[in-house]
């Protein structure tokens, strides 16, 4: 089993940056692609941005592709969103997701989802 638990949430102006973090635990030395999905109040959760194990392949939403970053640390026990130039459309809670399967990871169907995160961006 994996545990991911996401941080960094807050409150940020439009225009602003703000930095989201995900600890994987447990059996993090399979080789697990990892994801971020958001969801906005009354709206599905949405795809925002996935890295291969490898980090050969990463991928974006068009909505936030030249804004957000998608990155893990060198033992792929942690991912990282960077989010800039945020605006209140960004608003959501962020998950972190994790899979052996890219595909079902882009699915929505990740085998591990963390609790999720706020982000708030006010206008």
């Amino acid at each position: 089993q994996v545990q991911l638990v996401e941080s960094g949430g807050g409150l940020v102006q439009a225009g602003g940056s703000l930095s989201l973090s995900c600890a994987a635990s447990g059996r993090t030395s399979i080789l697990y692609n990892m994801a971020w999905f958001r969801q906005a109040p009354g709206k599905e959760r949405e795809f925002v941005a996935a890295i291969a194990w490898s980090g050969s392949n990463v991928q974006y939403a068009d909505s936030v592709k030249g804004r957000f970053t998608i990155s893990t640390g060198s033992a792929r026990n942690t991912v990282y969103l960077q989010m800039s130039s945020l605006n209140p459309e960004d608003t959501a809670v962020y998950y972190c997701a994790a899979d052996t399967s890219l595909g079902r990871l882009r699915s929505n169907a990740a085998q591990y989802w963390g609790q999720g995160t706020q982000v708030t961006v006010s206008s």
